[in-house]
């Protein structure tokens, strides 16, 4: 019981919803139909939640851990918490979830027909996260993407009734794209949580060795390597563009919103001269409307 005076724990719903005006691109944004846009922050709430769950950055006070059925004794157990948002998950196809955010997702899972498959994947990654924290290859880092990032892609397609085979793999490439742009800006940090999402094969072509993440600055070997990736999620996204082209109406205009929040995000990393180590380049607005433009036209 919280007594008189003493600081409320924080709102385990809106803190984590409130992070959506911090991503690269918009997840709900206002020119959408109403129910569309309700939709898409319910399963935003589930995709948010479910990283700060992997990466620890859950609300200080253990209210979601509580929300779970999770004692405060094994709060701090990412696995164990991560196995109890699961079982919550199962609840929203079958029952009644405990988590607000579950709740909130439960009406959307019901309306859209929506699938357990995505949202499975999502959690799936984020307990990778806990046991993988290096990649050999490009091909492993892409087989994470297809758990952490290319089941939101299909849950948008699912959620607006435009899902097909070749829209899968459009979106695919995108969203794992994404995912590339936001290992690329959040290297330092990433490293501060002992994870790198950079191949260790490609970290061995340009001579990168992990000590040399840890710097202030890159060197010239670094910026040679995030460059290298940088034009890997750039061929993603061209790959992915035909999407925005395949749909209609505002629905195309949140699809180019992803992708020239990609563009824009790359651009920032060049106009760093891919030295990403003092904190993620971030595009200007200016630049991201200009790189939506740009997709809309089928340009670039």
């Amino acid at each position: 019981m919280t007594g008189a005076g003493a600081p409320r724990p924080a709102d385990p719903e809106r803190g984590t919803l409130d992070k959506a005006a911090s991503e690269n691109f918009p997840v709900a944004p206002f020119f959408l139909p109403r129910a569309w846009r309700d939709d898409l922050m319910a399963v935003y709430g589930f995709a948010r939640l479910v990283d700060d769950i992997g990466d620890g950055d859950l609300a200080p006070g253990g209210a979601d851990a509580r929300l779970l059925g999770v004692s405060p004794a094994d709060a701090e157990d990412r696995l164990l918490l991560l196995d109890a948002f699961e079982a919550d998950l199962n609840r929203v196809f079958s029952g009644d979830p405990r988590h607000p955010l579950l709740r909130r997702l439960q009406p959307t899972v019901r309306r859209r027909s929506l699938t357990p498959e995505p949202f499975l994947g999502l959690i799936a990654a984020n307990r990778q996260d806990q046991l993988v924290s290096r990649y050999e290859t490009y091909d492993d880092l892409l087989a994470y993407c297809e758990l952490s990032a290319n089941p939101v892609g299909r849950l948008v397609l699912s959620v607006t009734g435009t899902s097909t085979p070749e829209r899968v793999r459009l979106s695919d490439a995108i969203c794992t794209a994404l995912q590339i742009v936001e290992h690329l800006q959040d290297v330092a940090e990433d490293l501060g949580r002992d994870r790198i999402y950079l191949p260790a094969e490609d970290m061995k072509h340009f001579h990168v060795q992990e000590s040399d993440l840890a710097t202030k600055t890159a060197g010239a070997s670094v910026r040679a390597l995030v460059a290298y990736e940088a034009e890997r999620a750039r061929g993603l996204l061209n790959e992915g563009a035909p999407l925005v082209g395949s749909v209609h109406g505002r629905l195309k205009l949140l699809l180019a919103g992803f992708v020239a929040g990609g563009r824009a995000a790359i651009h920032a990393v060049a106009a760093a001269e891919y030295d990403v180590l003092p904190g993620p380049p971030k595009p200007g607005k200016l630049r991201l409307l200009r790189e939506v433009g740009v997709t809309l036209r089928g340009e670039g």
